[in-house]
């Protein structure tokens, strides 16, 4: 890029690709630990092994899947606020990715609502069940004014 091209430069940091890829790898991993009941730091190296972390953001996926069983009760219990059963009977792929991003919005943010819903609907997409990616838009939603409030309300106040 010369000095006059007029792109912006590019901001310092993991790629936005970077990020869904660790997002997507770190719900599934969280999806091998509830169903396995393995320690954390099994499963990931374990997924640190087994997948080509070459274009992905290593320090994000970690701390998803770290991040998660740190502040279970935390997620869980705002989970439990909005969900339309027990946090237990919730489909365990939907689950993991209702609790990566209950700890998104909780913990990250740096990165805004309506990216951690969208990329909530996306994984549902693409490993949920048939509708799943409805269900998960909806608790998110639901879940964004409770924990996001000043920036929800200001996103509204924008329109």
């Amino acid at each position: 890029m010369s000095e006059h091209d007029p792109r912006p430069a590019r901001a310092a940091g993991p790629k936005p690709s970077a990020r869904r890829k660790a997002r997507s790898l770190a719900m599934q991993a969280l999806y091998s630990w509830h169903m396995a009941d393995q320690p954390v730091s099994d499963i990931e190296a374990q997924f640190l092994t087994d997948n080509d972390f070459s274009k992905v953001d290593g320090a994000y996926f970690h701390e998803l899947l770290t991040g998660v069983p740190r502040h279970l009760d935390e997620i869980d219990g705002a989970l439990a606020d909005v969900l339309d059963r027990p946090v237990a009977e919730v489909d365990p792929i939907e689950l993991s990715i209702l609790r990566l991003g209950v700890y998104e919005l909780l913990k990250r943010i740096d990165v805004p609502y309506k990216v951690v819903i969208n990329e909530g609907i996306e994984l549902a997409k693409t490993f949920g069940a048939t509708e799943g990616h409805k269900y998960v838009n909806g608790i998110l939603d639901k879940l964004a004014p409770r924990l996001r409030s000043v920036e929800v309300n200001a996103a509204r106040k924008g329109r």
